[in-house]
């Protein structure tokens, strides 16, 4: 070939062309990474030195990683041994030669791909770690892994939650904290690394057990991160660097029911303490596990409200009471005082993180302009800029749901969440809240079981928010739900999408009650509401703080016309528009005002005067 040759182009061959450059193509950068020259590559295909010199400065030949420069000479010599008509021995035994290559160039591959390891360059390796996780002591952990442990949540960790890490010594930590910035995610890892080092008890109190377990899935996972699987509850465990590993570790995951917590010592870690009913009395019991001046408490929550028992630990007027007006502390619990982390004059270590100072912290997990629409002023305050509700304006009383508050894994019976029918075949009632539009609020369907006998409890077993579903997806989504239980009653709001959803639900579950709403279904959904939540007349689990969250949403307001009471809630994204609330009301509104069942009449057929 000549060295200006040029490749066909007239508009007839224009297909057989592209095919034609294409293979010019290729065979020029198969020449290149076998350590060829432009001027012998232009020379040997007998084309344009530019047209090469384009080739490979446009695509960047040069800059390839050198794997890449193999699999090309590695396949270009395999398809040449394939395509032999007559094969000898040698060849038969270069293309055998030729896939192990391959097969290690695509282990090199594997390795260099996040995640990658040793195991993946050498399955020897890999034998021998999988040989060597499966000799090793059930909950224990060797030094290495300890190490490894250190290091990973120093890796994990955002600013504020190295600053927590720092300021682990004190006696007491008290932090305020917007809603998902990774608290329990950390505290279960901290707590993990210090019961290993240190040899403490390590003990987690949250509102219910239920709760608590999210602790000890965290710690599961953090364990299988080195090889350790850790079972158990509570879950003992044992470090080469505690007594050489002889002596065990105890981690206990708690409800907030006293009677549970009582008899154990080690650091403690109180979860949600703003969302607890009777924390004065659990607090007691708390402090009790942590009495010896080698264990540290760590207290942390969102707000709830100002009136709760929590409030005056929070700003230290609880050790105020009984001193003299002279002794009496003075503690500036303002965001500004607090954001960085302060030892208060009480010798409590306290800190306020909200949603923006995560962000200046290094989270990166938030987009804060889209959470300021999604959520209303009132709760975008509460929930991330760690602000107290004010409960003066809702149609419920903080108090009186956290009262509502119970550890459903301990005190209910026959509840059995994780199997595939929870409470056997007992009758439950439903509530469903939709959407007001495909891309409004969100919708709520919620499960509970009525009372067993009239004045008895109902108990919430189940809740679920939906967004962004239209109106078929939430009722496959419903009817999924019920293929759990025996549902002998179910009220759906049929106001605007709400019909749509009606109506399917309608075809597959034809006892459905549609409720429509007017002013006064409002009222009477209200005040039924009201009356079970004050008579303490339903329960829901403790860590469902979102539940009280909806009904705090609902609030007192005047009609424009006519300046009639009625009740309305504000949308946000963690409450919906009271959605769950609303669901709840509408199970509650199956039974009378005055908590008796339906009156059930009947009807006697006699025959007449001849006896038929």
């Amino acid at each position: 070939m000549s060295e200006t040759a040029t490749l066909p182009s007239s508009p007839e061959a224009e297909g057989d062309a592209e095919a034609l450059r294409d293979d010019y193509y290729r065979e020029a950068r198969s020449l290149y990474w076998r350590g060829w020259r432009v001027t012998q590559i232009a020379r040997e295909l007998g084309l344009k030195r530019s047209s090469v010199q384009s080739w490979r400065d446009r695509h960047k030949w040069h800059e390839a990683p050198a794997i890449r420069w193999m699999e090309e000479s590695l396949q270009a010599r395999f398809c040449t041994l394939v395509e032999k008509d007559k094969k000898t021995g040698g060849d038969i035994k270069e293309i055998d030669l030729l896939g192990r290559q391959a097969e290690r160039l695509a282990r090199i591959r594997r390795f260099e791909q996040p995640g990658g390891h040793e195991g993946h360059l050498n399955p020897e390796v890999s034998k021998r770690n999988k040989a060597a996780r499966a000799k090793l002591k059930a909950n224990h952990f060797n030094e290495a892994q300890v190490a490894e442990l250190r290091a990973l949540l120093e890796d994990l960790a955002f600013e504020y939650q190295l600053r927590w890490w720092e300021n682990r010594s004190r006696r007491t930590r008290m932090i305020l904290k917007s809603r998902q910035i990774g608290a329990t995610y950390f505290f279960a890892l901290e707590a993990l690394v210090t019961a290993l080092e240190t040899g403490n008890n390590q003990i987690f109190l949250s509102a219910s057990k239920a709760q608590a377990h999210i602790f000890k899935n965290y710690i599961a996972q953090f364990g299988a991160k080195v090889g350790v699987a850790l079972k158990g509850d509570p879950m003992i465990v044992t470090s080469e660097l505690v007594d050489e590993g002889k002596t065990g570790i105890e981690l206990h995951f708690l409800g907030t029911n006293a009677r549970t917590a009582q008899g154990y010592h080690g650091d403690f870690y109180f979860d949600e303490f703003f969302w607890v009913f009777g924390f004065e009395q659990l607090n007691k019991v708390a402090s009790g596990m942590a009495m010896q001046k080698k264990y540290r408490r760590t207290y942390m929550s969102t707000p709830s409200t100002v009136g709760h028992e929590a409030y005056p630990y929070w700003t230290g007027e609880r050790k105020n009471r009984n001193r003299k007006k002279a002794d009496r502390l003075s503690i500036d619990v303002s965001h500004e005082a607090l954001q960085a982390g302060r030892l208060c004059e009480d010798k409590v270590w306290r800190q306020i993180v909200t949603i923006d100072d995560a962000e200046a912290g290094g989270c990166d997990l938030f987009d804060i302009d889209e959470l300021r629409d999604d959520y209303a002023p009132d709760e975008y305050a509460n929930l991330l800029l760690c602000q107290f509700v004010d409960d003066s304006l809702s149609a419920f009383s903080f108090n009186q749901l956290v009262r509502c508050h119970c550890d459903s894994w301990v005190e209910w019976d026959g509840f059995e969440p994780l199997k595939d029918r929870p409470v056997g075949n007992r009758a439950v009632w439903a509530g469903y809240d939709p959407q007001e539009s495909e891309q409004g609020d969100n919708a709520a369907l919620v499960i509970a079981l009525p009372p067993e006998a009239p004045g008895g409890k109902f108990r919430v077993i189940e809740r679920h928010q939906l967004r962004g579903f239209d109106f078929q997806q939430q009722s496959a989504f419903i009817k999924g739900v019920f293929a759990k239980y025996n549902v002998t009653y179910f009220g759906i709001d049929a106001t605007g999408v709400g019909a749509a959803v009606y109506q399917l639900v309608r075809d597959w579950f034809p006892r459905v009650t549609k409720i429509e709403y007017s002013l006064e279904a409002k009222q009477r959904l209200v005040m039924k509401a009201q009356n079970v939540i004050r008579t303490g007349r339903i329960q829901w689990d403790a860590g469902w703080t979102d539940i009280a969250q909806s009904f705090l949403a609902i609030k007192k307001v005047l009609t424009p016309r006519g300046g009639q009471l009625t009740y309305k809630a504000d949308r946000s994204k963690e409450t919906g528009h009271a959605d769950v609330a609303w669901s709840i009301m509408h199970i509650l509104d199956n039974e009378p005002l005055d908590g008796k069942p339906k009156a059930r009449s009947t009807i006697e057929i006699l025959g007449g005067d001849d006896g038929r």
